[in-house]
């Protein structure tokens, strides 16, 4: 399918965010505003894991806006390149010439991304502005502090060289790095674990499959659980972290695949339950014969 692709700006609290847009020639009428990841410290709209796979998203009707949000790096900390995400977020949400009507848009992102994503879905709950459709948390950091994998996975991330690895001290060298402050770091902005998560969209979660981030997604999606939000959570074996990078792997086009398949499908017909809702179970059914029908076969 041909894609057009096309950059603009869009005004923030902090300047200028650039944005990449692809606009398949036969949209579907779903739309993706997508964040790359990097530790929060790496990474634009060029990189595979933004450029390639915003491209591979769109040819299947999707219109995405990829968002270069601030790095933090030179004085800049949270909220900024938060803050620049959910003025992307805002525009795409009420541009009609783009073709995709408002509760059709998704939010999602990979690695510091999905913390970027997952933050922007309870930021939009939070302030009343157009909330995701759903929300697609691909290899997530969510967590300040990552939860302690399982033994099968730490045996696993034991035969990983050191660069594929995010150990506790860079892990804390990271976070803090991109949140300044040791008190942001429960802030459930900047990792959005610490954060409220009823009344949210469907999500759905991938992670890699020997993964020190693994554990991260998984105890998210066990909290959306419990606090009954519809999600949808998939390890992709054979992968490790930051694998949408990686298009010599047929992993990278199959969890592209899942992403839009979940988009798709409506995410598989689920929609946000309020956080009000009544906890009373309903009264259960009573089965009643049809005497008729008895009478009939007797």
């Amino acid at each position: 399918m041909t894609i057009a692709i096309s950059e603009t700006t869009v005004p923030g609290p902090h300047g200028e965010v650039p944005l990449r847009v692809y606009r398949p020639e036969s949209p579907s009428g779903e739309g993706l505003v997508w964040i790359h990841g990097g530790g929060f410290v790496m990474g634009d709209l060029d990189i595979p894991e933004a450029d390639r796979v915003s491209r591979e998203i769109a040819a299947t009707g999707v219109t995405v806006v990829s968002v270069g949000y601030r790095l933090a790096v030179d004085g800049i900390r949270f909220p900024v390149p938060g803050d620049d995400v959910d003025a992307a977020w805002r525009w795409a949400v009420t541009q009609d010439d783009l073709g995709v009507a408002a509760d059709h848009w998704h939010v999602g992102g990979a690695s510091a991304g999905g913390n970027l994503a997952a933050a922007a879905a309870q930021r939009a709950r939070d302030t009343g502005i157009q909330e995701p459709a759903t929300s697609l948390l691909i290899y997530p950091v969510l967590h300040d502090v990552l939860p302690l994998p399982s033994a099968d996975l730490a045996r696993r991330l034991e035969a990983l060289p050191d660069d594929m690895r995010f150990p506790v001290d860079r892990c804390v060298e990271l976070n803090l790095n991109y949140v300044g402050r040791e008190d942001y770091l429960h802030h459930p902005y900047a990792f959005p674990a610490h954060g409220d998560v009823a009344g949210l969209g469907p999500h759905l979660i991938v992670t890699s499959d020997v993964d020190d981030l693994r554990p991260s997604g998984e105890a998210y999606a066990a909290q959306l659980a419990v606090a009954g939000v519809d999600v949808a959570i998939v390890r992709e074996v054979g992968t490790m972290h930051g694998h949408l990078n990686f298009w010599d792997q047929p992993e990278a086009a199959r969890t592209v695949a899942r992403m839009t398949e979940w988009m798709r499908r409506g995410a598989l017909g689920s929609a946000a339950h309020p956080a009000d809702a009544p906890t009373e179970a309903p009264e259960p059914a009573v089965y009643e014969p049809d005497l008729d029908l008895q009478a009939a076969t007797a």
